[in-house]
Order: C-alpha cells, then sequence, then structure tokens
C-alpha cells in the first residue's frame, strides 16, 4: 500500500532529477536553488534563521552555502552585532540567475499539472498547503523541544 509521504519522496526524487539537468546549466545543484531564492528574498539573514525558515539543519546550510560562495552565489560577513552569526547576501551573480530559476521551477509545475483540471489543481493545492503547514507546526515544534 502506498503512503502519502512515499508519493511525495517519489515527487520530490523527480523533481531532483529534473532541477538537476536544468540546473546545471547555471552551476548549481538540485539542493541549491532554494538557498539562491531565500537569500535574494532576504539579503542580509542570518544563517541561522535561514536554517529555521528552511527546516534545514545548521549544518547541511552552512554546507550548501560554503559550495554557493565559493561559486560566487553568495557572500558570506560576520554579523556586527553578534560575532558568532553569519549574514548571508545575494551576489550579482545569483540575482541574475533567478529568472532562469523561476523558469524551471514554473515549467517543472506546469509539467506535473498538465493532466489536472483547473478544479484538481485548486484542490491539490490546498491540500498541500495545508500539510506543508502542519509539517512545518510539527518541525516547529520539534526545534522547541530540542533547545
Amino acid at each position: 500500500m502506498r503512503s502519502v509521504t512515499k508519493n511525495i519522496g517519489v515527487g520530490w526524487r523527480c523533481a531532483n532529477l529534473y532541477r538537476a539537468a536544468k540546473f546545471e546549466k547555471i552551476g548549481i545543484g538540485c539542493y541549491q536553488y532554494s538557498y539562491i531564492l531565500q537569500v535574494c528574498k532576504a539579503p542580509g539573514i542570518a544563517q541561522e534563521k535561514l536554517s529555521k525558515r528552511m527546516y534545514i539543519h545548521k549544518s547541511n546550510v552552512a554546507r550548501q552555502l560554503a559550495s554557493l560562495e565559493e561559486k560566487g552565489f553568495i557572500t558570506r560577513k560576520t554579523d556586527p552585532e553578534d560575532r558568532r552569526s553569519l549574514l548571508v547576501y545575494p551576489t550579482n551573480k545569483a540575482i541574475a540567475v533567478l529568472p532562469q530559476i523561476r523558469a524551471v521551477l514554473e515549467e517543472w509545475e506546469s509539467l506535473l499539472l498538465e493532466e489536472f483540471s483547473e478544479e484538481e489543481q485548486k484542490t491539490l493545492l490546498s491540500f498541500s498547503e495545508r500539510l506543508a503547514a502542519r509539517a512545518a507546526a510539527l518541525a516547529e515544534k520539534q526545534q522547541e523541544e530540542e533547545e
């Protein structure tokens, strides 16, 4: 019997394959696009806040940001108000690839949903928003318990 989480996992892995092929052309991995989107959305965001916002472990965020910094997509600077904190900024290179990243994401979503009616798409969006909100609430509760 298939489960909701298994189905989501299959969709996620297939999306990663698609994104990996498309993003290879701009020099980023299939997971790195989300960091670029978030950093461009909130320039100067603290690395730890980025970790919490994306629900990704701090060590994984640090590793991906180091790779993006090495590739010239972001810069990290010590927070002058808290020397232990790093602030993350997009470079012009990151800003330049934003349209390409968004186009790939929109293309994948269009391909996924092309066989769904408009009503089915609205229903799926509603259910997926509820599912994401529930997952976020559970993750935040777990983070609070660990702190």
